[in-house]
């Protein structure tokens, strides 16, 4: 049963959670403490509970609270070795732990711990930031709250700041909190509903001050050129330059992207600041953490043709890489981890908006938030003051902490398939479907095209939405469709390193009854519709650089004569030989080209639902819902093969085992020695 004090904590924590302008995603912490009952001495004790590392305030629930004996977490005040060796503290805080379970104390345990009030919470909001980073941040904190806030100086995250708060706090019976400078927001009370307004109310009164006292147009004038494209217009520039931008973004190490063109990106891009304000960088930890120090930003007009911003592109990626070593060089000692990689993770386009990058799309996704948060506080800092952020050594000391590399170094080891970006045509249903899940499993984000969106879209629900996967309508023999498809996909995860040719149908018909139209039906969905998206894929593909992948779901009536079935096993001999013919031209790029030939896909395949299975039970004299079992016994294994079959065939091309092989088509049909293909 969860203790009251924690239950309060909780719902306190996702209600400020809740409202982005309380805090950042994963940002900030809060506590409580408590009386609960010891289970060896069944003597009251005195306990904290507290949000732990790396946890969201939103979605927190009970398993993400470290629980600490606020007594053995008080102690340690009178070990502790001074500011140099603070970090020796986080690994105390395991000794102080209450019970089993609960989530790692995050660095700012001693915070909560130290300050003599019954809840606290530490928070990142926008408008307090501003007060933070602005040059006169001190006094305007006493401007604007008088003695109600005291202004805290900058102090890395640790137990000494815990130290200095619980001292200001001591001083300061009257204040309700402080503002941490460079950093954020620290407010107490004695309940949970006291502390709750204690945070909403410094929140809301720099939100308001800012707005009433701060100057009209913080970043300064239009730059003429610079505006925002039309919508259209900039987003089908943004998928063009995506793949490109994408490609240098993960020159170190692969990257998935983010785009993003809301109001607040396309007008700080349009300011004459935006270029002395980017290069000052964020200043929140929380922030730069996530987005680097600073931004690359593309110095030209919004009109810029895409082949000249491509190549103004490849320069400043040379300068901002460099730039980005000396920083290292400028500040690493010793001790200093190595350098982790001197790509960018914010790329800003004027007129066209900002492209984000991480380790998966959620990572890339809040990285793009978490730079929205530093245009909302440079602009709040400007229009009070001038916005001033931490030393490019305190970043540094933060970026490369040991505490920083050691969680790092926990991270569980990436699947297979993770940064890759997989696009799968007929993936409502089937052999596409159950392709898309195994790529999803493996680590992929996968764009699903289907001509049924309701069955894409809930099979993109079902793989845990738009940060693994989205759903597009559309028609592969549609160039028009194929084109907007793979935007789609740069637009959504920054490119494709991943197609996999599967959208099809079967006619299964005598010569004589086959009708023209039945033959350009197949041929245009499966021949055509191949070769199209393969077209358009291979385009994001080569502007990566990154090599790639192109996997066509084939038959084995792609090299098997049988009955009734002209047009069917025609069309899959096309698919068959595109696949020695793309890997024989895109291998100078890195670009992989596979088949698959499945066969007696039966159970699952939405060919065999849609009257193929009817047909060639009807061709073979067997029941139809005996077609699979009739498949599997004249086969050399006597297995049926079901569409998870497929989908580990191209996991088996794609995952990286493989990674000389091209022009290769795997048989997936139990053995068929009709079928072999040598």
């Amino acid at each position: 049963m969860t203790h009251p004090a924690a239950a309060d904590l909780i719902a306190r924590s996702n209600r400020l959670g809740a409202d982005p302008r309380n805090t950042n995603y994963a940002g900030g912490n809060t506590s409580a403490k408590g009386t609960d009952t010891d289970p060896v001495t069944g003597e009251n004790v005195e306990l904290l509970w507290v949000k732990g590392s790396g946890g969201d305030l939103g979605t927190l629930e009970e398993p993400g609270l470290a629980v600490l004996r606020l007594d053995r977490l008080r102690a340690l005040a009178g070990v502790y070795p001074g500011v140099e060796r603070e970090d020796e503290m986080v690994a105390a805080f395991d000794y102080c732990l209450h019970g089993k379970g609960g989530a790692a104390p995050s660095i700012d345990t001693a915070m909560h711990g130290l300050v003599a009030a019954a809840h606290v919470d530490h928070l990142h909001p926008d408008s307090g930031i501003a007060i933070a980073t602005a040059a006169d941040g001190e006094a305007l904190t006493e401007q604007i709250f008088g003695d109600r806030v005291v202004w805290v100086g900058w102090r890395r995250p640790g137990f000494q700041l815990g130290l200095d708060i619980a001292a200001v706090k001591e001083a300061n019976p009257q204040a309700i909190g402080c503002i941490l400078g460079g950093h954020g927001i620290t407010a107490w009370g004695e309940s949970s509903e006291e502390t709750e307004a204690s945070s909403l109310e410094i929140i809301r009164t720099a939100e308001d001050y800012i707005a009433s006292r701060g100057r009209a147009e913080p970043f300064g004038a239009v730059v003429p050129g610079y505006e925002p494209l039309p919508e259209a217009e900039r987003r089908a520039k943004a998928a063009a330059l995506a793949p490109a931008i994408r490609g240098l973004a993960s020159t170190d190490a692969p990257q998935v992207g983010h785009f993003a063109d809301a109001d607040v990106v396309l007008e700080f891009m349009a300011r004459e600041k935006l270029a002395p304000l980017a290069e000052l960088g964020t200043s929140c930890p929380d922030h730069f953490l996530r987005t680097k120090v600073k931004p690359l930003v593309v110095d030209l007009p919004s009109d810029a043709p895409v082949e000249d911003v491509v190549a103004r592109l490849g320069e400043l990626h040379e300068a901002y890489r460099a730039e980005y070593a000396a920083y290292y060089e400028r500040h690493a000692g010793e001790d200093s981890p190595a350098m982790r990689g001197a790509d960018p993770a914010i790329v800003l386009v004027p007129g066209v908006g900002m492209f984000s990058f991480g380790k998966n799309k959620q990572t890339a996704r809040v990285a793009g938030e978490f730079y929205v948060n530093a245009i909302n506080v440079m602009r709040g800092a400007e229009a009070l003051s001038t916005y001033a952020p931490i030393e490019e050594s305190e970043k540094f000391r933060i970026e490369y902490w040991a505490l920083e590399e050691a969680k790092l170094a926990r991270m569980p080891k990436p699947k297979a398939l993770a940064t890759r970006v997989a696009l799968v045509t007929g993936g409502g249903s089937g052999i596409g479907k159950a392709i898309a899940q195994r790529l999803a499993a493996e680590g992929a984000c996968v764009v699903i095209a289907d001509l049924n969106l309701e069955g894409a879209q809930e099979v993109a629900d079902s793989l845990g939405g738009s940060d693994v996967a989205i759903a597009v309508r559309c028609d592969v023999t549609s160039e028009p469709d194929v084109v907007a498809l793979v935007d789609a996909a740069n637009l959504a995860f920054g490119g494709v390193d991943l197609v996999v040719n599967n959208a099809g149908l079967s006619i299964s018909k005598p010569l004589l009854e086959t009708t023209a139209q039945d033959w350009d039906l197949q041929h245009d969905v499966m021949a055509r519709g191949s070769f199209l998206v393969a077209r358009e894929a291979a385009r994001a593909m080569i502007a990566q650089k990154l090599g790639g992948d192109i996997v066509y779901i084939a038959s084995k009536n792609a090299v098997f004569a049988g009955p009734n079935n002209i047009a069917y096993s025609a069309t899959k001999a096309d698919q068959a030989h595109q696949v020695r013919l793309l890997a024989a031209e895109l291998g100078e790029h890195g670009i992989r080209v596979n088949g698959i030939n499945p066969d007696g896909v039966v159970r699952g395949s939405g060919i065999f639902a849609g009257g193929w299975g009817a047909k060639r039970a009807a061709v073979y004299g067997v029941p139809e819902d005996e077609l699979g079992a009739y498949y599997a016994q004249r086969t050399l294994l006597k297995r049926e093969v079901l569409p998870e079959h497929v989908a580990a065939a191209v996991v088996a091309l794609a995952g990286g085992d493989l990674s000389q092989t091209t022009g290769l088509h795997i048989p997936v049909d139990s053995g068929v020695a009709a079928a072999f293909l040598r």
